[in-house]
């Protein structure tokens, strides 16, 4: 890809959880202090991490010089193709997002490896709600955004856990601009359940980072084996709303545990696996319906965690 489009791409994965984070004081009520004080401090920090993957990027011949191949072609048709599918299983089939999603990743990762992630990538489109997306034809539009930002975004911000959520939610963004739909009723955070919603989601990191690095068998694989129990397991342990919120955080989570261990240690997968329970809470009013929400929360938790190691490096430095 050639510099422009590839700088278009890393601008795309970091507008777009500014788009969230934005959205959720763009909705009613007035959020508390708390929330405010953790928008900001995730903002700041991913800040640094944004500044330092910019100059890791772009200020070395790191980047590629061809043109859109045939690779490229495949990735971004393997993007369309998992969120028509993911579409269809969540919506026609009834087997929800969660499940649907973690389903097509499983089957992929294992089936096809080749196109896993890009699938995967499709997949976290297809989770949209159908109040969201209320045909296959805006789904159709949304994965293809999200295939070609997938293809832009390949020199940038690798093995950080949640990249694939956020471009889905690029996707998704991109096509309710672009076609004038609306976004689902936004609802208020269930902070009642915050002391089951934040171990759920440090146990479904380390589990996908045990899966995916420790067995070997792969982020998309590992992300989709925990999916696949969490978006089972749950509802059926506890009905109704905690059950199938508890499923959620758990599969965002495991978008956590795919880091890969040169951006995140193990012991950092748990604690960005924390913080990604508290933003989702924290996020729950914005773009209610959009595929790639889960992945996104995330990537915000993992580039924190990545841009507090780099402040830490930068104090123990100038402490020398």
């Amino acid at each position: 890809m050639y510099r422009p489009v590839q700088v278009a791409g890393f601008l795309a994965l970091l507008t777009t959880p500014a788009v969230l984070l934005a959205s959720v004081h763009a909705a009613p009520p007035a959020l508390p202090t708390g929330t405010v004080s953790l928008h900001l401090g995730l903002v700041l920090v991913g800040a640094v991490a944004a500044v330092v993957e910019r100059n890791r990027a772009f200020s070395t011949d790191a980047l590629e010089s061809g043109v859109f191949d045939r690779t490229d072609a495949t990735n971004a048709l393997a993007v369309t193709a998992g969120a028509i599918v993911t579409y269809g299983a969540s919506v026609v089939a009834d087997l929800g997002p969660v499940l649907a999603s973690a389903l097509v990743g499983l089957l992929a990762g294992l089936a096809l490896p080749h196109v896993g992630a890009p699938i995967y990538c499709g997949s976290f489109v297809g989770m949209a709600s159908p109040a969201v997306f209320p045909g296959l034809e805006y789904v159709a539009v949304a994965g293809v955004i999200a295939g070609l930002a997938f293809v832009a975004t390949t020199a940038t911000f690798g093995g950080v856990g949640g990249k694939l959520g956020t471009i889905a939610l690029f996707g998704c963004v991109a096509a309710v601009a672009l076609t004038g739909l609306e976004y689902g009723s936004p609802s208020a955070p269930a902070w009642e359940h915050l002391q089951f919603v934040v171990p759920v989601a440090v146990a479904g990191a380390v589990a996908t980072v045990v899966l995916s690095l420790e067995l070997e068998l792969g982020p998309v694989v590992g992300s989709g084996l925990v999916g696949v129990v969490a978006g089972v397991g749950f509802p059926l342990a506890l009905p109704g709303e905690l059950g199938a919120t508890l499923a959620a955080v758990a599969f965002c989570a495991s978008f956590v545990g795919m880091s890969s261990a040169e951006r995140l240690t193990m012991g950092h997968v748990g604690v960005a696996g924390a913080l990604c329970g508290l933003v989702y809470l924290a996020v729950t009013p914005a773009l209610t319906g959009a595929g790639g929400k889960l992945g996104t929360i995330a990537f915000v938790s993992c580039v924190v965690l990545v841009g507090l190691d780099e402040l830490r490096d930068v104090v123990r430095t100038r402490l020398r």
